[in-house]
């Protein structure tokens, strides 16, 4: 076990490098959820929301849950990306040639991504609240919203993982998450409310994991404790599920990938 746990802090620490490396494209995961949708996207609908339809406070108050879980997937599904670009130029096969547990390489790589949404979600929070938004149940509201959102993210890493292993270039992949990322978000709840949906909109959105999430982390948001803790319960359950399916498909994807 001590073993592992080197392996895996040894190989966070190269996608750790491997991002501090690249100064713009760290500083741009960090501020572009918070940029372009809970700022610009917030503010610019910030008239133009009803607000007896998104039930609460302003546009800028609803839209905070969705962007963290918009983060999450974001993050999520492009968590796959540089194992693909290891398995394109070569390295992950003289990876996977060394004693190390092959697990470890899987191991180190959600935990990155889910440091680096963990860092992305605390930030748009406290963007939100220079924006006058702040979550009702206080500093345990936002460490279970932390917890949420790393539950959900664990799944879309799996999801992420399995196309690396399953592609055959960046350019198949890119495709697949462009298809796979604007779908689940506008069939969901994080930019209306269910009510304000086409009926068939509705439908499909309740199959949609982001929304049983979004409305979890929402009433944490808005509401308080009395709202949140039935939907977080829901949203754990689906969680449950969503996962195990997801890190079974990407499990299934590695052994066919590596052996």
């Amino acid at each position: 076990m001590n073993e592992q746990i080197q392996e895996v802090l040894a190989l966070t620490n190269r996608w750790v490098k491997r991002l501090s490396r690249e100064k713009f494209s760290m500083l741009f995961t960090l501020i572009q959820p918070m940029l372009f949708w809970l700022i610009f996207f917030g503010n610019l609908f910030q008239r133009a929301a009803d607000i007896q339809v998104v039930q609460a406070p302003n546009y800028m108050s609803f839209l905070a849950a969705g962007v963290v879980v918009m983060t999450v997937l974001n993050n999520g599904l492009a968590g796959g990306v540089d194992l693909l670009f290891d398995k394109e130029n070569g390295f992950l096969e003289r990876l996977m040639a060394t004693p190390i547990r092959r697990s470890s390489v899987i191991l180190s790589r959600f935990l990155f991504v889910m440091a680096i949404t963990a860092m992305q979600i605390l930030v748009i929070l406290g963007v939100a609240f220079l924006f006058g938004v702040s979550a009702e149940t206080g500093i345990l509201g936002i460490a279970l919203i932390l917890v949420i959102g790393m539950l959900f993210g664990v799944g879309l890493t799996a999801i992420s993982m399995a196309m690396a292993f399953s592609v055959k270039s960046h350019g198949d992949f890119f495709s697949v998450l462009g298809f796979l990322s604007l779908p689940m978000i506008f069939l969901s709840s994080a930019l209306v409310p269910l009510a304000a949906m086409p009926g068939w909109m509705k439908s499909l959105a309740f199959f949609n994991p982001m929304t049983w999430v979004i409305d979890a982390i929402r009433p944490l948001i808005l509401t308080g404790w009395s709202e949140a803790l039935p939907q977080v319960a829901i949203a754990l359950g689906v969680l449950a599920v969503f996962d195990a399916l997801c890190l079974y498909g990407g499990a299934r994807a590695f052994r066919r990938s590596v052996g």
